[in-house]
């Protein structure tokens, strides 16, 4: 049998000590994610989950953290105006471009400084 990737377990982002807070109101207030439980089987691991389409995303916490600058999550979403009016309401900065006709993206940083890719795909 050939090795084969069955889709995402969940993304993870880092943060300092002390953040759970500021990512549950960024990811949960102004991006409208919803707070899941952790893990039974990670309960000794900080840090905050929160769901994301089929997925989970994972802001664990690193007494040595560095933000993510290159390597970032790209999130799939709908209705890519709504979420840049929700940014701009929020005084959040973002950069937006186009991929090819018919598919954006927007990029923009958590408060921890991690860099975020949001893509809408088939948009006329």
């Amino acid at each position: 049998m050939a090795f084969q990737f069955l889709g995402l377990d969940h993304v993870q982002l880092a943060a300092p000590a002390g953040a759970e807070e500021a990512a549950r109101h960024f990811f949960g207030e102004i991006l409208g994610m919803e707070e899941i439980p952790k893990p039974a089987e990670l309960v000794k691991r900080g840090g905050v989950w929160f769901r994301c389409g089929d997925h989970a995303l994972h802001i664990g916490i690193e007494q040595d953290f560095q933000p993510a600058k290159k390597a970032h999550p790209g999130f799939s979403v709908r209705d890519l105006k709504g979420l840049q009016q929700r940014l701009t309401a929020y005084g959040i900065a973002y950069v937006e471009d186009d991929l090819v006709p018919g598919n954006r993206r927007l990029f923009t940083q958590d408060p921890f400084g991690n860099r975020l890719e949001f893509l809408e795909w088939g948009v006329e």
